[in-house]
């Protein structure tokens, strides 16, 4: 997807196929993931990748490139800060899938970074929020603005965990 134009409709075309063959059920995560993975231009230049999206989580990946590296040969903080974001915001959308298209704004507002080791190779963040937030929201039917707080564990390849980022969001929904 090449403009932020095509996500409305994209996400539309995915509820709409998704109503076309199961009915008002429960969301289809992976055509979601499929959409979201596309969404950020940026994220397509650096190779950040929503590979799993959950409804209580998200997984992004970084691949192990030499251009995201820094001096030190480690993978730079802004490309592990990148990959932590987007699993935040995947876990996001995987709690919300039943309103996605009705998200108006979703907005991170501050940011916690703990760097634990140098990172290495692929790395994969694990994100969460704060379900219980989403729950309620869910069960509305209005137009709100909320906060929410997440939090990303990013992980490089041997498992080692290199940095733990909180997130704190404010989202709209209609």
């Amino acid at each position: 997807m090449s403009a932020q134009s095509d996500i409305p409709s994209a996400l539309a075309e995915a509820r709409a196929s998704h109503l076309r063959s199961h009915g008002d059920t429960a969301p289809d995560l992976e055509q979601l993931r499929q959409v979201i993975d596309a969404m950020v231009p940026f994220c397509d230049l650096v190779g950040v990748r929503v590979i799993e999206l959950r409804p209580d989580g998200g997984v992004a990946e970084l691949p192990d490139r030499p251009d995201l590296r820094n001096h030190m040969g480690t993978v730079h903080a802004g490309a592990i800060f990148l990959v932590a974001e987007v699993s935040g915001a995947a876990a996001f959308s995987g709690a919300m899938a039943a309103r996605i298209l009705g998200v108006q704004a979703f907005v991170l507002r501050d940011c916690r970074v703990s760097y634990l080791k140098p990172a290495r190779g692929r790395l994969r963040a694990h994100g969460t929020i704060d379900t219980a937030v989403t729950r309620d929201v869910l069960t509305r039917t209005g137009t709100e603005r909320f906060d929410l707080t997440g939090r990303s564990l990013v992980y490089d390849d041997a498992g080692v965990l290199v940095a733990k980022v909180d997130f704190d969001y404010v989202a709209t929904v209609a």
